[in-house]
């Protein structure tokens, strides 16, 4: 294979013409054609017999063609451009110049390329000094999580319905006297004062006696995800089976003994306040972080490839894709419910990408100016620690390139990371 570099008039923009050899595409072609023999129905042939030369008499001489390339380029592409040391950050856009059995394949693939970063200041920048402070209210908050944890259901018999009572209720929902699909159901649970109802619902329990039957009347967000019932005024009949509360166990020794390992609440408090105090200081570490590679980064230089600003984007939108599949949602749903298109969507997540690609530079030009390198110790406690957490060992992970290059490289942009805040100005 052979390759021709030149640039074009855009700037970070390279036009690469590929030359494959005669022999590599029809080997390509031989693979493809084993691969989907078995998919083509001749006359007078059983299926998936037809030899490759009545294949392309029947369907044409290009029917392999497109999948041969794509079974041919890619390595020979990714080759090439490490060969070159070019650093593409787009998709190719590719233009085929020729193309077809015997014959050598020829392309073009215009890419855009990872633009140079002019560093600014970023040695003596000046922050503001992030601290959080553990308080008393702080402290209750973690201990009334704890109490919720650990309080018991009771029944009420002698009162009506209060706010923060957990009701078991019948109820069916009508909309222009006609019964609506979804808006039934019997011995629901609902809490009083969770708002997980139709605005003004719940407030409408309050004040109901066991066994009591209730209409109760609402109306529809405009939001509201159903087209046939947003903005619709709704009448619920409503009947009320059960009302119960939760009970708090008082905070002494005994709630620290049975909620904790320790035998006092005094020590359970040191406890929390301690837990939290490592908390607040990873999350200003953190913040710390964050503020000082913006800081470097409002001091650089950059054009950002419109390429790899659409990369990020695409990325960024696969892990919003697989959150949104943990939940049973499509894209498009969540598209529909959030009332966008896809292209006003990926808008959305512009300046986020560019944020994020910038970052990325900035850190990986401090890396190569100031030589900072991933120690072997440092590597190997991180294999170490993914070895104990997916139960295999350091030498199974160590065989893994992808892998140690990846943790190199994340090794290097916390060490620039951790060069940039200590040598700032905290004030």
């Amino acid at each position: 294979m052979s390759i021709k570099i030149e640039k074009t008039e855009n700037k970070d923009e390279l036009k690469l013409e590929f030359t494959i050899e005669a022999a590599k595409f029809d080997e390509g072609i031989k693979k493809v054609y084993s691969k989907s023999a078995k998919y083509f129905n001749i006359p007078g042939f059983r299926k998936g017999k037809a030899p490759m030369n009545i294949v392309e008499r029947y369907y044409g001489k290009e029917i392999f063609y497109e999948d041969a390339f794509n079974e041919v380029v890619p390595e020979e592409y990714e080759r090439e451009l490490k060969e070159n040391n070019i650093e593409a950050v787009s998709r190719p856009d590719i233009d085929v110049k020729q193309i077809g059995k015997g014959q050598d394949l020829i392309f073009t693939a215009i890419v855009q390329t990872k633009p140079e970063v002019k560093l600014g200041k970023y040695k003596g920048i000046e922050i503001k000094k992030i601290e959080y402070n553990v308080t008393d209210e702080d402290i209750n908050h973690e201990l009334g999580h704890m109490q919720e944890k650990n309080a018991r259901i009771i029944t009420v018999e002698d009162r009506p319905v209060e706010n923060g009572d957990i009701t078991v209720i019948d109820f069916e929902g009508f909309v222009d006297g006609k019964a609506f699909e979804g808006g039934k159901a019997q011995n629901h649970e609902l809490t009083i004062g969770s708002n997980t109802f139709i605005p003004g619902f719940e407030d409408q329990i309050i004040g109901m006696k066991k066994e009591e039957e209730k209409d109760i009347n609402v109306k529809f967000p405009e939001e509201y995800f159903s087209e046939e019932l947003k903005g619709k005024d709704a009448t619920f009949k409503v009947k009320l089976h059960e009302i119960k509360k939760k009970e708090l166990p008082k905070l002494d020794d005994e709630f620290a003994k049975d909620a904790s390992e320790f035998d006092t609440l005094k020590e359970l408090k040191a406890s929390i306040k301690e837990k939290l105090e490592t908390e607040n200081a990873n999350r200003a570490k953190a913040e710390t972080e964050d503020e000082a590679v913006k800081a470097v980064a409002e001091n650089v230089t950059l054009d950002i490839p419109s390429g790899m600003i659409e990369t990020e984007i695409d990325n960024m939108t696969k892990e919003i894709e697989q959150r949104l599949s943990y939940q049973g949602m499509k894209l498009e749903q969540y598209l529909q419910y959030i009332g966008k298109t896809e292209e006003e969507f990926r808008k959305d997540y512009e300046e986020q990408a560019k944020t994020s690609i910038k970052n990325r530079l900035v850190l990986e030009a401090i890396i190569k100016e100031e030589k900072i390198e991933a120690d072997e110790k440092t590597v190997e406690e991180k294999l170490k620690q993914m070895a104990e957490i997916y139960g295999k060992t350091q030498e199974e992970l160590k065989a893994n390139k992808e892998l140690v290059n990846y943790i190199e490289a994340s090794i290097k942009n916390e060490k620039a990371v951790e060069f940039i805040v200590n040598n700032a100005k905290i004030k």
